[in-house]
């Protein structure tokens, strides 16, 4: 089975598309199928069609066993409606809950809440809680800062709103998968920063924080579900304002550039080995912990991007999930 410290410290095997034989063996079977499916989504165009389908064909979903709802709110940024979701446990009471942020990924380019209905209904299941989900503007809508701010904004608004919405407003929670991984690491720099919103724990799953990885040659990596080429794509996307001098970088736009990981709040997280995301997470993982974190991290050998979300990825895939929401159910119990 590969391994990402015998693939790429020699510089031997770079942008080769990986056999399926070397993925964990719960996954093989997916592997053919998902490389047929990114070869159409690296066609021109298609992308950006396709996440256009898919956000407006899911919008307004509801999640079956929730109370569901939609409201809305204005960006700080621009004035911009930004449309968000709220999910509650059909016998929530009257009391407030603790509430959670959760964004969706889709490498800034795609995607809404509405598409992560499972891995929201599986928190809330595990232990009762509030869940914002902000369909936060797209790369292809408007390039960062918009998406990070709608996201922020959305954060501010949940503690604002608390009391309408019956949840907690003296410390909330943070998290998302991939791109939304990053966001949630972006969020929680900036709460750290401001003192604007208490975080309870951070849940940033395999997050998109390093806009350096695209152009290393030693983290080239030719996966299914989301590689290099993709990955370049993205933070191109995202990061067009500044490309262009129209916004400035800073860590909240690329969480991996941040001069401190002091003070941020407890963290949840894994990773796949095989995926574009694996260095930056262990990376990042190694300074939260260096910082005095309280982190709690789990790799998963021959995994891909997003393994125990998509198809069915086995016993592997379970475990991934079982960790997510055990380990989610320590935090939650420990922090609120």
């Amino acid at each position: 089975m590969y391994s990402p410290a015998t693939i790429y410290s020699n510089q031997i095997v770079k942008t080769v598309r990986i056999q399926a034989s070397s993925f964990h063996p719960d996954l093989q079977h997916l592997v053919p199928q998902l490389y047929r499916h990114q070869r159409w989504v690296r066609v021109p165009g298609l992308l950006r069609l396709y996440g256009w389908w898919n956000r407006y064909s899911d919008r307004g979903r509801d999640i079956e066993g929730l109370d569901c709802a939609t409201d809305y709110l204005k960006s700080s940024l621009d004035g911009a409606e930004i449309r968000v979701r709220i999910y509650r446990p059909l016998d929530a009471g009257d009391g407030p809950l603790p509430c959670m942020l959760y964004i969706h990924g889709g490498g800034y380019l795609i995607g809404s809440p509405e598409g992560a209905d499972e891995v929201i209904k599986r928190f809330i299941d595990r232990r009762p809680c509030i869940v914002v989900a902000p369909d936060y503007r797209k790369a292809y809508d408007r390039p960062y800062p918009a998406g990070f701010q709608d996201c922020y904004d959305t954060l501010l608004w949940a503690k604002d709103q608390a009391e309408r919405i019956r949840c907690r407003s003296d410390t909330l929670m943070v998290g998302g998968h991939s791109a939304g991984g990053g966001l949630t690491a972006a969020v929680s720099l900036k709460a750290r920063d401001t003192g604007d919103v208490s975080i309870a724990f951070q849940m940033p799953f395999y997050p998109m924080i390093d806009d350096t990885q695209p152009e290393d040659d030693d983290r080239d990596i030719a996966s299914p579900v989301w590689n290099t080429s993709l990955n370049r794509k993205g933070w191109a996307g995202y990061h067009a304002d500044i490309r262009r001098g129209r916004a400035e970088m800073s860590a909240y736009a690329a969480p991996m550039r941040a001069e401190s990981f002091a003070g941020l709040p407890p963290t949840l997280t894994f990773v796949g080995d095989l995926e574009p995301f694996y260095w930056e997470t262990e990376n990042y993982v190694e300074h939260l912990r260096e910082a005095g974190v309280d982190v709690r991290y789990r790799c998963f050998s021959g995994c891909y991007h997003a393994f125990e979300l998509i198809g069915n990825g086995g016993q592997v895939a379970r475990d991934a999930r079982a960790f997510t929401v055990d380990t989610y159910a320590e935090l939650y119990d420990s922090y609120l």
